[in-house]
């Protein structure tokens, strides 16, 4: 695991390389979520061998909704052991590094190499909080794009690839302009995509929820046009296989 690092300097570092705006890097700072940034940074770069790494981070809703209104909290838990199942059967495995944090803070393993990730169960998924969506989206990519300068620090080629997944709509109206111009600066590096997959609640829009967060229309999973969480999670594991094999992926279910 990666020792104590200045989060603050790493984001300095990634607006000076052009990874986020200057605005972007001190809005940040000003809020004070180094610590929460910190805890899902993981693995040491020096360990790395291997030429490019992907990083894959999920960003899972853990509200009590997930449970008590819609019962799917087994088809989330499934959802993730899928997208693992079907990474560790890429080509690429080796270079695949997953972070995994819930929307209310808890951090169930910062990036660790994929044959690591413990798989998904009720042990260590339980949803029963509320919907700070827009907060821990900030947490988790502003961790993205801390990791990747970490890399790029280290001279090592980096894309990665966040999905954001939620069934409801944010409790807490808290800066969501700001996780829409940090997903501006991630997409802008032509390196990262940012994606989001509703889980069906009834009435959500997902839609209006993610383009908030100015997160591309190719890259949302409305379920109103199909129910199902099989078929959302199916869409987000085979585009984040075909993102890790370095093919073209246009959006969920583009080739």
């Amino acid at each position: 695991m990666t020792s104590t690092v200045d989060v603050n300097a790493l984001l300095a570092g990634a607006a000076t390389n052009g990874l986020i705006t200057q605005d972007t890097s001190q809005a940040l700072q000003i809020i004070d979520i180094g610590a929460q940034i910190q805890a899902g940074l993981g693995f040491n770069c020096d360990d790395v061998v291997a030429a490019e790494v992907v990083l894959v981070t999920m960003l899972i809703d853990d509200s009590g909704s997930i449970r008590k209104t819609g019962g799917n909290a087994q088809a989330v838990r499934d959802g993730h052991n899928m997208i693992v199942d079907d990474l560790l059967a890429t080509k690429q495995a080796a270079q695949i590094f997953v972070h995994t944090r819930y929307l209310n803070g808890k951090v169930l393993y910062p990036y660790i190499a994929l044959d690591q990730v413990p798989k998904m169960t009720s042990k260590n998924y339980d949803p029963n909080g509320g919907t700070p969506l827009f907060e821990q989206s900030l947490v988790t990519l502003s961790t993205v794009m801390a990791k990747t300068q970490q890399l790029d620090d280290d001279a090592i080629p980096v894309r990665g690839i966040t999905v954001i997944v939620t069934d409801g709509e944010d409790s807490t109206r808290d800066r969501p302009d700001l996780v829409a111009k940090l997903v501006a600066d991630m997409l802008a590096t032509e390196n990262q995509i940012v994606a989001g997959m509703g889980i069906y609640d009834g009435h959500t829009d997902f839609t209006a929820v993610f383009r908030s967060m100015g997160i591309p229309d190719n890259w949302i999973h409305d379920p109103k046009r199909d129910p199902s969480p099989t078929k959302g999670w199916n869409l987000v594991s085979q585009s984040i296989a075909r993102f890790s094999q370095g093919g073209s992926v246009g959006g969920f279910g583009t080739p």
